[in-house]
């Protein structure tokens, strides 16, 4: 019987892009060959846009870059809460963009990261799709290309209840091992999925590509 969740989009952007020199969130989208003129859009509003249509709302996490993320999310319709100490790492600002979408009172989450370009419309819903349709015993729909796991993925109340009791300093990749048989793996046909974006030559593939 298929399940009725509310859903809400987490976007973790309170890295250092220490890697970048820049922060990624700022990245122009889509990436532009030398010479050409850099895009309005930005990672994080792109991201942002793509989670909208399968989301009742958007939450960005950030860290110490809250000041200056704040108009883009504002902008795009989305809201942002900071992570106090992003030090600890990435999960940590799962759990706080976890914790805020069990305030707001929805019981399933579409998770990315901000240095992911962002997943075409038609990947994000249907991986909503498959986790409305999933047994009741399918805690998140991962998506896969080429044999790899990528972003973003979806996770209902029993996967963030799992997440949240974590301490901070866990890995969500370790948990995701740990409850495969709880994960249902969705074949996309969409690139995206897979990269990451986290150096200057990363970023310049990506334009290539474009």
């Amino acid at each position: 019987m298929p399940r009725s969740a509310s859903f809400a989009g987490v976007i973790l952007a309170a890295g250092a892009s220490s890697r970048m020199g820049t922060d990624k969130a700022l990245l122009p989208w889509p990436a532009r060959a030398e010479g050409q003129p850099p895009s309005k859009e930005t990672f994080l509003s792109a991201a942002i846009r793509s989670l909208t249509p399968a989301s009742d709302f958007v939450i960005v996490v950030a860290g110490r870059n809250e000041l200056t993320l704040a108009s883009i999310v504002y902008a795009a319709g989305a809201s942002i809460v900071t992570n106090p100490d992003p030090a600890r790492g990435q999960f940590s600002s799962l759990q706080i963009g976890l914790q805020e979408v069990l305030n707001r009172g929805r019981d399933a989450a579409i998770i990315t990261l901000v240095d992911r370009p962002p997943a075409t419309v038609a990947t994000i819903l249907a991986l909503r799709t498959a986790f409305e349709s999933a047994a009741q015993d399918i805690w998140a729909v991962v998506p896969e290309l080429g044999g790899k796991h990528g972003h973003p993925f979806v996770v209902g109340r029993d996967m963030i209840e799992v997440f949240l009791r974590e301490p901070a300093t866990g890995n969500a990749r370790d948990i995701e091992h740990r409850h495969q048989d709880r994960i249902c793996y969705l074949a996309v046909d969409d690139p995206h999925v897979m990269l990451n974006i986290n150096t200057p030559d990363d970023y310049s593939a990506l334009a290539n590509l474009s």
